[in-house]
């Protein structure tokens, strides 16, 4: 089943260069099984007609607070009471500005006003006015009131400026709201403490190249934001992703593994549970360049040299959390699961084939999962999206602890 069946979704669209995604994303939405419906500023129809929305939706696309047709029947209110949820995109430094000093003399911020039904902002906007003193403190005068931010993301802007403000893509904003709508409501972990790694790290050659690997972050932040839901205290630590973590996690973002392994320790003693999903570099150069090396020679040899083991330092401490590991296979997966389980004396671990042409992971917004523990403990998670994924995962986890 479409993971937004039968959910009526108001998508409002605020004045920005970034309202030609909305077009693309109301299609998303109504592609995992959404109602949509359409209200528009007049600064947005500056930039994308109306018609667009009405043939992707089939529903009329609503622009005027005092429309005579629709105000007969107080539709401004039917609207609000229609509503599952509202999702702005994009939502100007404008429009944030509005909502939070509670306008209500166009549509959308009435509208805004007038529903209790949840509500998701995507900022989209230039680097400066992210940033400004008067757009932060409106975003977090929101962010108080229970608003929900998707992104902004960092990239390149069409003013030409490079930096944060950006608008996430329409399928990004797609999987942040399906994450939002279907979050477990549950406190099955309150009062835990969880610290969890996620991402690759970057082990530098020179001062332009580094070592890395695939890993986007994704499988990390879909469990910490799902823990966070189920009421745990949880801090993030990063590698160098380009996601964005619920506002209820703290985050703490690194570059190397040495820069995760000192996060870590000096985070894990506060905390009852550690998930240790980040992929991290097994190996560094042995010697990092000062200067970029210069293409001369055919070959090229690095002397490399092997980075700490972050798990099984965690492991390893006399006052060590519960800990659950990942294993990234390409083949014998349960063999190399449970040796890993055994080897760094963790409490359960949970493994992935991340050798499949057909299936890849790194990277996928799906996944599944083969989950061990000790005394031949097995439990298998069908494959799905990685927040319903990092669900299941975390099910289990509560479960083994209330088992210890």
């Amino acid at each position: 089943m479409p993971a937004l069946t039968n959910k009526k979704i108001l998508l409002g669209i605020s004045g920005g260069i970034a309202a030609y995604k909305s077009a693309i994303l109301a299609r998303r939405l109504i592609d995992e099984g959404a109602s949509v419906k359409v209200v528009m500023t007049s600064g947005a129809q500056a930039f994308i007609q109306p018609l667009t929305f009405q043939a992707l939706t089939g529903n009329p696309v609503h622009t005027d607070l005092l429309d005579p047709a629709a105000e007969a029947a107080m539709g401004h209110i039917e609207l609000a009471r229609w509503a599952d949820c509202i999702l702005i995109a994009p939502a100007t430094a404008n429009t944030l500005a509005r909502i939070a000093h509670g306008m209500s003399d166009d549509l959308l911020s009435t509208l805004c006003l007038a529903t209790d039904a949840p509500l998701y902002v995507a900022p989209a906007m230039n680097r400066l006015m992210w940033n400004n003193p008067a757009t932060t403190a409106n975003c977090q005068t929101l962010a108080a009131r229970g608003v929900q931010f998707f992104g902004p993301g960092t990239g390149f802007q069409a003013c030409g400026e490079t930096g944060s403000g950006r608008m996430l893509e329409p399928e990004e904003i797609r999987d942040a709201l399906i994450h939002a709508l279907n979050a477990p409501t549950n406190d099955a972990l309150a009062g835990k403490r969880i610290l969890i790694t996620a991402g690759p790290t970057r082990e530098a050659i020179d001062p332009v190249r580094y070592l890395s690997n695939h890993s986007s972050g994704k499988m990390g932040f879909a469990i910490a934001d799902a823990a966070a839901s189920m009421g745990a205290t949880v801090t993030l630590v990063a590698g160098p992703v380009s996601l964005q973590a619920s506002a209820d996690v703290k985050r703490i973002d690194v570059t190397s593994a040495d820069d995760m392994l000192s996060a870590v320790m000096g985070e894990v003693s506060d905390n009852d549970v550690f998930i240790s999903v980040a992929a991290v570099a097994d190996y560094r150069l042995e010697q990092v360049m000062d200067q970029k090396i210069k293409k001369s020679a055919d070959t090229m040899q690095l002397s490399l040299v092997r980075n700490p083991d972050i798990l099984k330092s965690v492991s390893s401490l006399p006052n060590r959390p519960f800990c659950l590991g990942f294993a990234a296979e390409t083949e014998n997966v349960e063999v190399h699961a449970r040796g890993k389980l055994k080897n760094k004396h963790l409490d359960m671990i949970a493994a992935n084939n991340v050798g499949q042409k057909d299936s890849p992971v790194f990277g996928s917004d799906t996944n599944a999962l083969d989950v061990y523990w000790p005394e031949d403990g097995h439990s298998s998670i069908e494959s799905g999206s990685k927040q319903d994924v990092a669900k299941a995962l975390l099910e289990l986890l509560t479960k083994r602890l209330k088992n210890d």
